[in-house]
């Protein structure tokens, strides 16, 4: 950040009083910028044991599948994003939310938070941010193509816990990827 959204002057980093953290601080009208972790959305969009998957038609990881998610919206629920989420990129409709991961990504400034979800129908279809949209039972699912570690883990839990048909709430810290 460089100028002051409030008065366009420049900002500059510093700790303002009554702080512990820097932040962008306007030095002309005192307005402090706060900027906060963004929150990723999405489903685990399941019929009759398959999961609904996405092949990203946009960066990042163009090319790579994901499960149905983006950015929260201002004014939206976390529920209402995913389900968002889910119709913009797969036009699907899902029902029966129910938390299921959430992952801590301070690397990035980011949460993402995935809710299992029932599919209402098969009248799904390629959302203008996919490329191509499919069921996948889990022998299909194509692993070394998937977007993000969030979407892999979601999808390994899912897999692990439907054995036992019991789905505990996870909350995870994910460093960074170490890329050699």
């Amino acid at each position: 950040m460089k100028f002051c959204s409030q008065c366009g002057k420049p900002v500059d980093q510093r700790i303002p009083e009554g702080d512990n953290r820097l932040r962008y601080v306007c030095g002309h009208c005192d307005t402090i910028h706060y900027q906060n972790p963004n929150i990723v959305a999405g489903c685990l969009p399941v019929w009759q044991g398959k999961v609904l998957l996405c092949r990203r038609a946009i960066e990042p990881r163009l090319g790579y599948w994901t499960l149905p998610a983006g950015f929260m919206e201002n004014g939206e629920t976390l529920q209402q994003a995913a389900c968002r989420e889910t119709d913009e990129e797969a036009c699907a409709r899902v029902s029966n939310l129910e938390l299921y991961t959430l992952f801590d990504l301070p690397h990035i400034s980011q949460v993402h938070v995935f809710f299992r979800a029932e599919l209402a129908d098969l009248d799904f279809a390629v959302g203008p941010e996919s490329l191509e949209v499919q069921l996948f039972d889990e022998s299909a699912i194509p692993w070394s193509e998937l977007a993000f570690p969030t979407v892999g883990h979601t999808l390994k839990y899912f897999f692990a816990d439907r054995v036992q048909q019991h789905f505990p709430v996870r909350n995870e810290y994910l460093p960074p990827l170490r890329r050699s």
